[in-house]
């Protein structure tokens, strides 16, 4: 069975992590249904928790705040947003080298070393009318949480609350491609049967912001986390020098079509 965590592409200050899960497995037993009480009073549990962390992750339209992706530790995103000021900076470490992002207001920059194919070493200026949809970049509300805390939200198939703890199952299989972790299927394009109730953590703070959202390593994923900290805290960006127009070999391996 295949467990990697792959560079598939990179987005609005963080990189788009992708992992790739390995082959499925047997179909396990299916458990019978619950009663009809014991599904309802599971499906309020799960709507609590899910208002919970949604409202845990306003603070992306109202501070700044710093986001850590990291998978397996292969790949790790820091991201430093201020999306009120429309300020971003990002670094993005993965094996083979270093990806550095900076937002000012509608202006993108990036520095791709080696990571990317045919775009040289030195700081690029992107056109953002060529990037792929499921690389946002964008300071607009909904499209500007780094961290990508949405999409897992979207996904959580239970949930319940224990104080500031969240615990549950997310099918990984409904986590859209976009900004921080994202899942893709092995060859063949089929998910594991475990990968669509898969277990996560959530803590928020004693202010009711989330503040981690982990993923165990299970059903052939590797483990993954995002964290949040820093609110508050002033982000300063200043624009490289130098800077030139990203090629057109750059385009083609942004998002999560992009080349590996």
């Amino acid at each position: 069975m295949t467990r990697r965590a792959t560079l598939a592409g990179i987005s609005a200050g963080l990189l788009m992590l992708g992992c790739s899960v390995g082959a499925p497995k047997d179909s396990a037993p299916k458990p019978r249904s619950a009663p009809a009480s014991a599904a309802s009073a599971d499906a309020t549990m799960t709507a609590e928790a899910i208002g919970l962390l949604r409202t845990g992750t306003a603070f992306v339209d109202r501070t700044s705040f710093r986001s850590d992706v990291d998978i397996a530790s292969q790949i790790a995103a820091l991201s430093h947003s201020d999306n009120v000021r429309k300020r971003s900076i990002a670094t993005i470490s993965a094996p083979g080298g270093v990806i550095e992002i900076r937002m000012i207001d509608d202006e993108v920059y990036m520095k791709a070393g080696a990571l990317l194919r045919g775009v040289g070493d030195g700081w690029m200026v992107l056109d953002p009318a060529r990037l792929p949809p499921d690389f946002a970049l964008s300071f607009a509300p909904g499209r500007n949480d780094f961290g990508g805390s949405g999409r897992l939200i979207d996904a959580i198939v239970t949930a319940r609350v224990n104080g500031t703890q969240i615990t549950g199952t997310i099918d990984v299989t409904r986590v859209a491609a976009g900004n921080g972790i994202s899942f893709r299927p092995p060859p063949g394009g089929v998910f594991p049967d475990g990968a669509r109730s898969h277990a996560f953590r959530a803590t928020l703070d004693t202010e009711g912001r989330l503040v981690s959202f982990l993923i165990p390593e299970a059903n052939g994923l590797p483990n993954a986390s995002l964290r949040y900290s820093d609110f508050g805290t002033t982000v300063t960006v200043a624009r490289p020098t130098g800077a030139v127009a990203a090629p057109d070999a750059l385009y083609p391996q942004l998002g999560m079509g992009g080349g590996e």
